[in-house]
């Protein structure tokens, strides 16, 4: 694996012959539109390399057996970590391994419906990438009735062909935004809490999911306790049947804080097959310009989770997307990671790598307005690769698949193994 970070006079026939791969190959693997680079873009380059494996130091950890377990040779080892002395090691310490043993994690895409002759390519080219597909398509209605909002069969049923397990993904949506007071008012009530619970078992059931994904945000904190008899309730009912939910990231419990107060992390991990955590959006829509995911608050909020909740069970989320804002008002437009990068090859513009957040960016003018975008590159999702082998937890969501990200998918295709489910009819 070669992250190659292009410098000022470089250009891409150079960079395919430095490495010997062709030019079509680092075009269709970056996602380039064009043969023009710019200063900062970090390239992916394809190669025939060991995965690169990321393991903490433990009591009574000899490199020797560290290269059995692994099923590498000691002399790999070394040579990737020369500043460690073999014979001293430290409990904590973390090293990198070349290893023919892939990390392990599970997969899960959000999308959303569109026509099936649109999605059916983003689907076969991402199989081998997915356990799980959560088709965001459901709402409740003020009495706790789920309903669908855009059909979905066709997903559901080429979801099955392509053996990647179709999740039901059920929000608080109103009028087009979440609703707390939806939220609220439905689990505060025992009979609509009810209606809730039955009336998604009967969909997940009759249409065929392999199980759900709760994404119901801004719970009003007083209905902490009501959305855990919800979610154990819906377990019970759901049986064999998976149960996943979505919560907001935060690196402490704030029971009365009104964006996380309702998630308590150690109840739902007890109750959901898997919990994952937002880590996305720390920069977010209409706030100042800032990092989408920084690197030391996604390992924060990991820490946190795992002191709460088995890590088997946790995944963290992961954005296909960045976002422009317009610096005089913070205006902000979405766009694909694949969108950002080229956007700065458009423009001519450097790109910039933050390494406390371990993010790239970079500004520009459109017209007299200043932008500043921040995205997601291979350097990025490698750190965040290494953080889920590091605490060994489930594994990631993607938000969301239809947004092109080559280098992402490219690196999990190469370097990690991601689980497979036998869907559940």
């Amino acid at each position: 694996m070669a992250v190659h970070v292009v410098k000022a006079g470089e250009n891409l026939w150079g960079i395919a012959e430095l490495y010997g791969v062709s030019m079509q190959t680092l075009i269709n693997v970056n996602g380039l539109t064009t043969t023009s680079l710019v200063p900062g873009l970090a390239l992916y380059i394809p190669d025939n390399l060991l995965p690169i494996r990321t393991y903490r130091i433990k009591k009574g950890d000899q490199l020797r057996f560290l290269s059995k377990t692994f099923n590498t040779e000691l002399s790999y080892i070394l040579s990737l970590n020369p500043n460690i002395n073999p014979n001293q090691l430290s409990i904590g310490q973390i090293i990198h391994i070349p290893s023919p043993n892939k990390l392990e994690i599970t997969t899960l895409g959000f999308i959303f419906p569109s026509s099936i002759t649109t999605i059916t390519p983003i689907l076969q080219s991402l199989a081998g990438q997915l356990t799980y597909l959560a088709i965001v398509a459901y709402s409740f209605t003020e009495k706790g009735l789920a309903f669908n909002q855009m059909d979905d069969s066709a997903i559901i049923e080429l979801c099955h062909q392509l053996k990647i397990s179709p999740l039901l993904m059920i929000r608080n949506f109103l009028n087009d935004q979440f609703s707390a007071d939806l939220a609220g008012d439905v689990l505060g009530n025992p009979t609509y809490r009810q209606n809730l619970v039955t009336s998604i078992v009967n969909l997940t059931r009759n249409k065929g999911f392999s199980g759900v994904s709760i994404d119901i945000e801004f719970i009003p904190p007083a209905r902490r306790n009501d959305f855990i008899t919800f979610l154990s309730s819906l377990k019970n009912a759901l049986g064999n049947l998976l149960l996943h939910v979505n919560v907001h990231a935060k690196i402490a419990d704030l029971p009365t804080n009104r964006i996380v107060g309702a998630y308590d992390y150690a109840r739902i991990g007890k109750i959901a097959d898997f919990m994952a955590v937002m880590t996305i959006d720390y920069g977010y829509p209409g706030g100042p310009p800032d990092s989408i995911s920084p690197i030391g608050w996604v390992e924060q909020v990991i820490k946190y989770a795992i002191s709460q909740m088995h890590p088997a069970k946790l995944q963290i989320g992961m954005s296909l997307y960045g976002y422009d804002k317009t610096v005089s008002n913070n205006q902000t437009r979405a766009l694909s990671v694949q969108a950002s990068q080229n956007q700065a090859i458009t423009t001519g513009t450097t790109i910039q790598f933050d390494n406390t957040a371990y993010s790239p960016w970079y500004r520009y003018w459109r017209n007299t307005a200043e932008h500043i975008v921040w995205f997601e590159d291979i350097r990025s999702y490698i750190a965040k690769y290494r953080l889920m082998d590091l605490y060994q937890i489930a594994g990631t969501t993607y938000w969301q698949i239809s947004l092109p990200s080559p280098q992402n998918w490219e690196f999990v295709k190469r370097n990690i193994k991601v689980i497979k489910k036998i869907s559940v009819i």
